[in-house]
């Protein structure tokens, strides 16, 4: 790449994540009262900040309760980073007023577009990778730090499609985002594998390919899986299952390259019982023990 990077802000060089390198878990309202009256020896908590862009209600007093007891991490979904059009302001008003609010560890948004013009598409989705895309997304995360006064985690996607225009790979553009941006990556192990599964891509290259350096925290989560028009398999990220066993050992992978890592199990459909959700923290938890150790 020819052009200069973008500056980085001296007001935001702190760490865009300090959450604890153990697991957590995504906070659902159906477990308010099941983690305060339990404490789960959990490292942190994870929370969609569009759930709580209200002033006031129970969302904010259960999360106001259970934030004095755990580490936050604010993860967001429609900031649309990757859109064509210009930030909407007013939601980017509505993430400082939660950041301010609950101080969180961490703040994340996702690399894809979810608007377009007054339009707000209810899904994630993907980006070209070419340098018109790369300016625009790096322009857009250096507005966000800065109305933030802190870095972000941009999340890697799970893509189904891939455009023709495209000039860059995708781990390539990751990599420039992030040394253009100064912000940080939250690795998507699950969308990682997904989207090189349907890519027909090496997992383990691609992985060596993103700026491990810059990771600030990991997503494991459980995908659906059907066939694609020529019968290959198409894997859908519907966060509506276990964790697979091939993202298990992809996970291995990542710790024995970076070490211990914040590491959140997500779970936003079909949601199980609390303990069904610790256990598979508890197996991230016995991972991360088992990565302080290594030689």
């Amino acid at each position: 790449m020819n052009s200069a990077p973008l500056p980085t802000r001296a007001g935001y060089q702190a760490p865009a994540s300090s959450l604890p390198p153990r697991a957590g878990l995504g906070l659902k309202s159906e477990h308010f009262k099941q983690v305060l009256e339990q404490a789960p020896d959990l490292g942190f908590f994870e929370v969609h900040a569009e759930n709580y862009m209200v002033a006031g209600g129970p969302f904010h007093h259960y999360l106001g309760l259970i934030r004095e007891r755990y580490p936050l991490s604010l993860h967001g979904v429609g900031l649309s980073i990757g859109g064509e059009g210009p930030l909407d302001s007013a939601h980017l008003e509505r993430l400082a007023a939660l950041n301010e609010r609950y101080q969180p560890q961490a703040f994340s948004e996702h690399l894809a577009w979810s608007s377009h013009g007054p339009v707000f598409l209810n899904d994630l989705l993907p980006l070209a990778y070419d340098k018109p895309t790369l300016q625009r997304v790096c322009e857009h995360i250096d507005q966000v730090q800065n109305r933030l006064g802190r870095s972000m985690l941009l999340e890697n996607p799970a893509t189904y499609l891939q455009f023709q225009r495209s000039t860059l790979d995708e781990a390539e553009f990751i990599a420039e985002v992030v040394q253009r941006s100064g912000c940080g990556l939250l690795l998507d192990v699950s969308n990682l594998y997904l989207s090189c599964i349907n890519h027909q891509r090496d997992p383990l290259a691609y992985l060596q390919a993103l700026p491990l350096q810059a990771v600030g925290e990991i997503h494991l989560a459980g995908f659906a899986e059907d066939r694609d028009s020529l019968g290959d398999r198409l894997l859908i990220d519907d966060h509506g299952a276990a964790v697979d066993a091939a993202v298990w050992a992809l996970y291995r992978q990542v710790l024995q390259r970076i070490g211990p890592m914040p590491t959140l199990i997500e779970r936003d459909n079909q949601v199980p019982a609390f303990a069904v959700l610790q256990a598979e923290a508890a197996q991230a938890e016995a991972l991360l023990r088992a990565a302080r150790v290594q030689p």
